[in-house]
């Protein structure tokens, strides 16, 4: 199946994929292979990954939506970073920044989004999942 990883400064990705894989808000993952019936849905900030051949890629996306239909996936992300593009010691640092800032106002929705795509960014390089 076609699949187009696509945010507003670029297409991330463009190929074949047999199965792609993310996380849709209050959906939970959902992994799409060749023939799944048309889908909708809003991403969550965390990883996709696009499965194929060649063992595949992840990315992490930080909301937007994922489209299946006619065999083809289309992610629309606001930002969207292949694993080898992501700069960890950055992305922990803006993790720890937004640590503290949650800390200080659990309420701050800015924090909690800068936390959550800290964490997608973390996830996606190394494998580590924050708690």
């Amino acid at each position: 199946m076609q699949v187009e990883v696509v945010s507003p400064e670029a297409i991330t990705y463009s190929g074949e994929a047999s199965m792609v894989v993310a996380r849709t808000v209050g959906g939970g993952d959902i992994a799409f292979q060749a023939g799944h019936v048309p889908f909708i849905g809003v991403l969550e900030v965390w990883s996709a990954k696009v499965i194929g051949d060649d063992g595949g890629t992840e990315f992490a996306v930080h909301s937007g939506f994922i489209q299946m239909a006619n065999d083809k996936v289309t992610i629309l992300s606001d930002v969207s970073e292949a694993k080898e593009e992501i700069d960890v010691d950055r992305a922990r640092k803006a993790q720890s920044a937004a640590q503290a800032a949650v800390a200080a106002d659990e309420t701050d929705t800015e924090a909690i989004g800068a936390l959550k795509r800290a964490n997608a960014r973390i996830a996606v390089a190394t494998g580590e999942v924050a708690h």
